[in-house]
């Protein structure tokens, strides 16, 4: 028995309730995590192409919350915060 859920790219085989549910689940979270992460490569495109302390403001607050929901490793994120800065100041 298949069992269709809103945000499904596929059918399921699963027959537990739970199951089924945290199929539901992780497949909306998948969806905005991908949504979330272009954004954030977006922002950053725009970013380098043309380097201004707004657009590092924006990039940084990006970049901090994509790190407080675990799309990226925190040490990651200051070592791009310290990047863009770096590209800020040579601008």
């Amino acid at each position: 028995m298949h069992f269709k859920f809103r945000y499904a790219r596929i059918l399921t085989m699963a027959n537990i309730k739970s199951a089924k549910k945290r199929i539901g689940v992780t497949q909306k979270k998948t969806e905005q995590n991908k949504s979330a992460k272009s954004k954030l490569n977006t922002e950053i495109k725009k970013f380098k192409a043309a380097p201004t302390k707004e657009g590092y403001s924006n990039l940084t607050s990006l970049i901090d919350k994509a790190a407080q929901d675990n799309l990226m490793h925190e040490n990651k994120a200051s070592r791009l915060k310290a990047r863009y800065a770096k590209m800020v100041k040579t601008a």
